[in-house]
């Protein structure tokens, strides 16, 4: 089992009401309060699972600073008061973010027993393997 410091903890608490928020937000048609709190929640929670230095070195690498600068404009579009703009920047950013993570999460959840049979299925099983495939960014 993984053990987890107390400021760890912590991050994966204010993740996780970050993600809540965010969905929450979206549910209430874009609701620009709730996401704003989701997304100052998310960012903070990650640094504190992953530490201050991890993060910067993460975010702000040469060959991601596209994915960042889409990603954290979204969080300020947002902030701002253009919640739908600034949603669309922010999914496209974390996607463009954690394009390598994508091949690693497919392949564990088509080892999960009912997930991956649902994966397996005609219609959803190209689209998986498209999302699946480890591309460089450019």
């Amino acid at each position: 089992m993984i053990s987890l410091t107390d400021s760890q903890k912590i991050g994966m608490g204010l993740t996780g009401f970050g993600v809540f928020f965010l969905f929450f937000g979206m549910i209430l048609f874009f609701d620009k309060a709730l996401l704003a709190i989701g997304n100052i929640l998310f960012v903070a929670g990650l640094s504190f699972v992953i530490g201050l230095e991890r993060t910067f070195r993460f975010f702000f690498q040469r060959h991601k600073m596209k994915a960042t600068g889409f990603f954290l404009g979204g969080v300020f579009v947002v902030l701002i008061g253009w919640p739908i703009v600034g949603v669309v920047l922010e999914v496209y950013g974390f996607f463009l973010l954690f394009r390598g993570f994508f091949p690693v999460a497919v392949g564990f959840i088509r080892r999960v027993p009912i997930l991956g049979s649902l994966l397996n299925l005609p219609g959803i099983s190209g689209l998986v393997d498209k999302v699946g495939e480890s591309n460089t960014m450019v």
